[in-house]
This record gives C-alpha cells, sequence and structure tokens, in this order.
C-alpha cells in the first residue's frame, strides 16, 4: 500500500474494537490508524489521501461530537462513521446534521460498518476528485491577464464581440485574439464549456 491509497481512521477507547476493526479494514486493503482518544487522534492525524473516520461517541477527554465540531470548524473535510453504545435520536441528529455519514450502534455488524467505510471512502475520493480538479482550474484561471480576465467575464455572460470591445473601448479584432487565448489558457472546447469553468470559479461581472 502507498500513501495515496484510502486510509480509515478510528478513534474508540475500546482496545478490542480497536482490534477488531483494524482486522475487519486491513481485509479490505485500506490502511488503518487507530487511536484511543480525540486528542490522539488530532495530535498525529495526517488526513491527506482519501479517507473516512470511525469515530466513538463516548471518549476519555474530548467526546466524539466534540471532536466532529473542531474538524468542521477547521475545515478537516473528512467523512465520519460514528460508533455508540448508548446513542440516542437527538445525538445521532446532531451528529448527521454537523455531516456525519452514518450512526451506529455497538455491537456493531460487520457488513454494516464495511457498507459505511466503503460508501464513505468512495465518498471522499469523489470529493478529493472535485477538489483537485477545482485546484487545476484556479491555476488556469491564474494564468490569464487582467484583459482576459475581463473579456472572459463578459464571454460568459453572452456579450457578442462587437460589444465586448465596445464595452472594454478596444477593437472587435483584438477581442477575437484574447477570446482565443481565453480559450487555449482555459483548456475549453466551447463556450458552454467555459461558462461552466465560469461557474465553477465563482466568476461574475465585474470579477
Amino acid at each position: 500500500m502507498t500513501d495515496a491509497d484510502p486510509t480509515v481512521f478510528v478513534v474508540d477507547d475500546d482496545p478490542s474494537v480497536r482490534r477488531s476493526t483494524e482486522r475487519l479494514v486491513r481485509s479490505m486493503g485500506f490502511n488503518i490508524q487507530t487511536f484511543a482518544t480525540a486528542k490522539e487522534f488530532t495530535e498525529r492525524a495526517r488526513v491527506e489521501s482519501p479517507s473516512c473516520l470511525v469515530l466513538d461517541v463516548h471518549l476519555p477527554g474530548p467526546s466524539g461530537l466534540d471532536l466532529q465540531r473542531e474538524l468542521v470548524q477547521a475545515g478537516v473535510q473528512i467523512p465520519i462513521i460514528f460508533i455508540t453504545g448508548r446513542g440516542s435520536i437527538p445525538m445521532s441528529v446532531r451528529a448527521m446534521k454537523e455531516g456525519a455519514v452514518e450512526f451506529l450502534t455497538k455491537p456493531t455488524r460487520s457488513r454494516d460498518l464495511l457498507a459505511a467505510i466503503r460508501a464513505a471512502i468512495e465518498r471522499d475520493r469523489a470529493s478529493h476528485q472535485a477538489r483537485r480538479q477545482l485546484d487545476a482550474l484556479r491555476e488556469r484561471y491564474a494564468r490569464l491577464t487582467a484583459r482576459e480576465r475581463e473579456v472572459m467575464t463578459l464571454v460568459v455572460v453572452g456579450r457578442l464581440n462587437k460589444q465586448i470591445a465596445s464595452e472594454v473601448a478596444t477593437t472587435e479584432r483584438t477581442i477575437k485574439f484574447h477570446r482565443a487565448h481565453i480559450m487555449e489558457k482555459m483548456e475549453a472546447e466551447s463556450v458552454a464549456e467555459l461558462v461552466r469553468m465560469a461557474g465553477q470559479l465563482g466568476l461574475s461581472p465585474g470579477a
């Protein structure tokens, strides 16, 4: 396995649960890191490759719900699967509202935990891919000149070359030149694709 392989993080103060979960996760071919407390996780875990967090609600020190809130506030995006032996409906509702993908009760059936982990990993894999694509799009946009950005904003709202030329006080031929460069630098095959890219970048007139 490599660092790019999916990683399952487990935070549970019960050593037997950590051992059984580790055997289960390794049978899936995933990396696994286990921790006894939320503090251990925050101090040692590095969330980089697609991953998920199997998190006990009741822990020594900060609870699983406390850790979830801390991760949300820090902007750490990782799917969380809660497990607990003493759950309640309000507790599960709170966890799900904060973004948990599953809330399981102990003793957890292996097939249920396996299914939850697979779903969480796939969800995070998709999120990682989307973030990489957006980062690449931002890099391409950063290569545009200030004038090209101005022209791109007008192109994606439907202005014609003649209208853009009038608006930015230049010739229609120059606008055609800018448009060609914009399409090349943004790697857009059509204006429709450029419009979609602008939407992903959150662009608006004057941006």
